[in-house]
């Protein structure tokens, strides 16, 4: 695991050096092991490695083949390279070194872009064809490894993250109001924006080629795309789950590929826990990892919150060296410059935990395996799948779906909200932005329940499971950790897609909507239908027992809406109730106190709009007043 980094001068200027590896440098918490450059006259390539597959210098980057006529700086891990290493061999390739880069390298040499399609892995890479003057820079299909560009009239800047954009001197952090909007509507990014003005992140499943000898020409293609779609012929459930479990241990034994120790996450649901089972299977006294919350001013619901007993229990049964590590209130606020500081790019969800989850675990080994993904593919969110009995006009699906969808700031209440940005997002409609998601589904003939959340399944991955995989790669390599996620092998993906709904939900002909923030009807809804996962849960009963696999689904959250009232409330006072505050340039100071009070008040759970608050105050303290965390 690595940090990719490099600019072109569209000036055809010889880069400069020294700008280059200081933009490398920025990433070294990325790769402490190895620092690499490349330059080719207007070109620039940096690296920083992170050993994980071969430890010795053969496997440097940026890696060279054919007298400098290809070089590549690669994030990631291709678990089906030594397959791939055969083929090539065969056609005269020759290796220095049992990597995959290497392998990764000459597959894009002899097979081009259509390469990306043979990878079985995770990556984001910036690969140099001298011949024919042109830089291919891309991103893994499920968007595991994130890669983000910036261009003005004289350079094109591309990395690992953000922050390497500002050593360049010609990079100025401005921001990006329509994707504030979008941050604050969905608690994520669904275009391809960021918060920092003009910053994209490629998207996943895509690739970027730039050729130099054509005035610079720029194109983005798509290589590939989540399908769901059941398959015609159907098995029986017996068939489908024998064919779940192949490939779910499958997916984890090529997952296992390392010259170094590997461990595992275990929050004590199914997920982890099953990926836990196998692992340990071939490693002993494999080291495994819990987050719990001090829950002692924790109320209600919150106190189920600790999962530390679950893990426990897995932890035994498998006989893991396990670490805990226990979070007070205090340590969200503790954790928060830092977190912002490594994420830059802010998405969803309450990240502090998987920040200290990624912190310990980086103290006993640099890599971790993690259940992400296991619940976007399977269903494990059913409560939030949009479903519709009869036929609908994709307008209007698209427009009925956006009012279904739990948004975290009312589009009536945008108005006063972004009172001070006002005339500058006038024209941001966030309701086009959730519809342009679903672009590949314009055409499909779409008329059973099934086939509505098969559509639904679709948003999930793209939108929730991608801000999801961006958190887990930041929060992660801030802390020199590589995460593996198992559910996102290829061969287990593609069988996921063609999965009949019925094998994942119970109830496709039930719409029920549940507040996302409102944990009791959360559970009475599970009470009443104890859906989700089907086939899934039947194939990890046998690693982690029949009682834990038909355990309720529980978010990987601290017990906020209770501290955000209590422990944490001067916190969040001195922070966002303070009228010189950052964000006050851009939200209207009255309409944020007046949610404030109705949270601590219990009138309404503003947790994760409080939570986003905080996020993009310490975002501002940060990049736009340059208080850099160096």
């Amino acid at each position: 695991m690595c940090g990719v980094v490099g600019f072109i001068n569209l000036n055809k200027r010889k880069i400069n050096l020294k700008t280059l590896e200081s933009m490398t440098d920025s990433l070294a918490h990325r790769g402490p092991d190895g620092r690499g450059t490349h330059i080719d006259n207007f070109i620039g390539l940096g690296h920083r490695r992170l050993s994980i597959i071969d430890l010795s210098e053969n496997a440097a980057q940026p890696m060279r083949l054919d007298q400098d006529n290809f070089v590549l700086s690669y994030n990631g891990e291709i678990y089906n390279f030594k397959e791939l290493k055969i083929p090539l061999e065969k056609q005269g390739s020759k290796f220095r070194s049992t990597s995959d880069t290497e392998v990764v390298l000459h597959s894009l040499a002899k097979w081009g872009v259509s390469a990306l399609n043979k990878f079985n892995g995770m990556f984001s890479l910036a690969f140099w064809d001298k011949k024919n003057k042109l830089l291919t820079i891309a991103r893994d299909r499920y968007g595991v490894k994130p890669i983000y560009y910036w261009r003005n009239q004289n350079v094109f800047l591309f990395s690992s993250e953000i922050k390497a954009f500002l050593k360049h001197p010609e990079f100025k952090v401005n921001v990006n109001e329509e994707a504030l909007v979008e941050y604050f509507t969905f608690q994520n990014t669904f275009s391809n924006d960021t918060l920092f003005k003009d910053v994209k992140i490629l998207p996943p499943g895509h690739f970027m080629q730039i050729f130099l000898d054509r005035e610079m020409e720029m194109n983005v293609k798509q290589y590939w795309d989540y399908n769901f779609e059941e398959e015609k012929v159907q098995k029986t459930k017996e068939e489908y789950t024998e064919e779940c479990d192949k490939l779910f241990k499958q997916a984890v034994k090529r997952q296992l590929v390392s010259d170094v120790e590997i461990g595992s996450y275990l929050s004590g649901g199914i997920d982890s826990g099953s990926i836990t089972a196998l692992a340990s299977q071939s490693f002993k006294n494999l080291k495994t990892f819990c987050i719990g919350f001090d829950l002692s001013s924790a109320s209600g619901l919150e106190l189920s919150y600790d999962e530390r007993k679950k893990a426990e229990h897995i932890s035994y049964l498998y006989q893991t060296e396990h670490y805990e590590m226990v979070l007070k209130s205090g340590d969200m606020q503790r954790s928060l410059p830092k977190l912002v500081w490594a994420l830059e790019d802010l998405r969803l969800g309450q990240s502090y935990p998987n920040f200290y989850a990624s912190k310990l675990a980086s103290r006993f080994t640099k890599v971790c395996l993690s259940g992400t993904g296991g619940d976007e593919l399977f269903a494990g969110y059913p409560w939030r799948y949009f479903r519709i009995l009869k036929k609908e006009s994709f307008e209007s699906y698209a427009a009925d779906y956006y009012k279904y969808w739990q948004r975290l700031t009312p589009d009536k209440s945008r108005e006063k909200l972004f009172a001070p940005i006002s005339s500058k997002i006038k024209y941001v409609n966030t309701g086009n932005i959730m519809k342009n998601v679903f672009s590949a589904h314009h055409k499909l003939e779409t008329t059973r329940p099934q086939d509505y959340i098969n559509r639904s399944l679709y948003f999930e991955a793209k939108t929730f499971l991608h801000g999801l995989l961006v958190v887990e790669d930041k929060l992660s390599m801030a802390h020199s950790l590589e995460t593996r996620v198992p559910f996102l092998d290829n061969d287990l993906v593609d069988f996921a897609l063609k999965l009949p709904v019925r094998f994942k939900l119970k109830n496709i002909k039930q719409n029920i909507k549940q507040d996302e923030d409102a944990i009791a009807k959360r559970l009475k809804y599970f009470r009443k239908t104890s859906d989700g996962k089907i086939i899934l849960r039947k194939v990890l009963e046998k690693y982690v027992g029949k009682k834990h696999a038909e355990m309720q689904k529980q978010g990987f959250s601290g017990p906020d809406a209770s501290w955000f009232k209590g422990e944490s409330i001067s916190y969040v006072k001195d922070m966002l109730l303070n009228k010189k505050a950052g964000i006050y340039d851009f939200f209207d100071y009255k309409t944020v106190k007046d949610m404030l009070t109705e949270h601590t008040q219990g009138k309404h759970n503003r947790r994760l709009f409080i939570w986003s608050l905080l996020n993009f105050e310490q975002w501002i303290k940060l990049f736009v007043k340059k208080e850099f965390e160096n």
